[in-house]
């Protein structure tokens, strides 16, 4: 089971402390939603718990293995079943779109060529992109960066996807259809999805579990249906964040 809990987690830089004590249970076959406003630790918390930043304290739990504590056997084992969809997409310019979407196929399998390639030909048809293997990354629109950002970030049919901001400078169309695939995704593959933003229509549409964090510390964690059912409720920096988007008067 891809179930993922976190325990606890801290983190300074330098005498700052950014994050306060937070634990979390992130389900599988689920939109996991951190949400919060800009600067309250968000993309913290998420390179806390991928392994590019190192808390000052707390556990991160892929299945039973607490990541900070796994050999590198088994944080080899649990990279290869982690996808990321950066903010920036994050691709490498110098390759083409095909070898982006080829890359962790290389870097963590042994599979011949020929398999690569009809792996990333389906990954790039999955997210709307058929055919592009050719062009690069500046050949690209921002919208289509994103999409192949998550063409890679499935490519290896990963128990856990990140997303960090998905839609973040993206037009409404655009930024739905990768709504919609992030969705689909999930569903499908019953991956443990995890998203960062502070988009509350992405919120409205998809997320299933809700994790608000404001100034660094965990204020309010439930499903969706609680959150509405208690608005009257809701701690006031929530309420004050929910009524600042429009979706509550």
């Amino acid at each position: 089971m891809s179930l993922l809990r976190i325990e606890g987690i801290s983190k300074w830089f330098g005498a700052t402390q950014v994050l306060y004590d937070i634990s979390f249970t992130f389900y599988p076959g689920q939109i996991n939603m951190i949400i919060g406003p800009s600067g309250c630790g968000k993309t913290v918390l998420l390179k806390c718990i991928v392994g590019l930043i190192r808390p000052e304290t707390g556990k991160v739990f892929f299945g039973e293995i607490d990541f900070l504590k796994a050999s590198s056997e088994q944080r080899r084992s649990i990279l290869k079943n982690l996808g990321m969809l950066f903010q920036s997409s994050a691709l490498f310019d110098s390759m083409t779109v095909g070898e982006n979407v080829a890359f962790p196929l290389r870097v963590f399998t042994r599979q011949p060529e020929k398999v690569i390639q009809d792996r990333v030909a389906y990954c790039l048809e999955r997210v709307g992109l058929a055919g592009l293997q050719a062009k690069y990354p500046a050949e690209l629109s921002g919208g289509m960066k994103r999409r192949v950002g998550l063409a890679r970030a499935i490519a290896l049919t990963p128990k856990y996807l990140f997303c960090d901001e998905p839609n973040s400078g993206l037009d409404p169309l655009t930024a739905r259809r990768i709504d919609e695939l992030i969705q689909e995704i999930t569903q499908e593959f019953q991956t443990t999805t995890v998203v960062v933003t502070h988009d509350l229509k992405s919120m409205l549409d998809m997320g299933q579990r809700i994790l608000f964090l404001y100034q660094g510390r965990a204020e309010w964690q439930g499903t969706r249906t609680q959150l509405f059912r208690e608005l009257e409720a809701l701690p006031p920096n929530l309420s004050n964040f929910l009524h600042a988007s429009g979706l509550i008067r």
